[in-house]
């Protein structure tokens, strides 16, 4: 059991009869205090993806949930499930489309990187690589002789995403985007 000052961004932890994996933390030293942290944590369940902000003290002990990571690719979607199959021993894994809606915007069968979230053996969630690269099925064409630093135009992506990308880039590029803002990061 770790200390709350020893716990890490995307780690999982038991709390209030649940599991969370801690996405965000700030830590704060409050004047008057003989020398106590606080560190203020934004943990989300991972069954229902609701947030939590959380204010711990530096001393108070955290218990480490049971989380495991399965690399894993995109098998098939059927009606509001998610298939997903697991890169070593070919399980299947089922994930509800609400629960991962986001996250889904990201995914294509050509997904390298993805990991199937497990708490005791149960799928709740996925988490995704830091960038994916997918493909733009639609976008204004191209303009001649737009610099890299112009003006930016919609573009539809594979999964359904729209993002900002310059001028130069057309319809059937593959590019690089970022899964934490949605940005465009390049040509793939």
């Amino acid at each position: 059991m770790p200390k709350a000052s020893d716990v890490k961004k995307n780690t999982a932890i038991e709390y209030n009869n649940g599991v969370y994996i801690i996405r965000d933390i700030e830590r704060s030293v409050p004047q008057g205090r003989a020398g106590g942290s606080l560190y203020r944590m934004r943990m989300y369940d991972v069954v229902t993806g609701s947030k939590v902000d959380e204010t711990f003290k530096d001393v108070d002990m955290l218990t480490l949930a049971d989380l495991t990571r399965r690399e894993a690719v995109l098998s098939y979607t059927d009606g509001d499930e998610v298939v997903f199959m697991d890169s070593e021993d070919y399980t299947p894994y089922n994930l509800n489309k609400e629960a991962i809606a986001e996250q889904v915007l990201f995914i294509d069968e050509n997904t390298q990187g993805l990991n199937v979230v497990l708490v005791s053996g149960t799928p709740v969630g996925i988490d995704l690589p830091a960038s994916v690269d997918l493909e733009i099925v639609e976008t204004d064409p191209s303009i001649k002789g737009a610099s890299a630093s112009a003006r930016t135009k919609p573009a539809t992506l594979a999964s359904g995403l729209v993002i900002q990308v310059p001028e130069y880039i057309a319809t059937g590029e593959k590019v690089k985007v970022n899964t934490t803002d949605k940005k465009f990061m390049g040509r793939a």
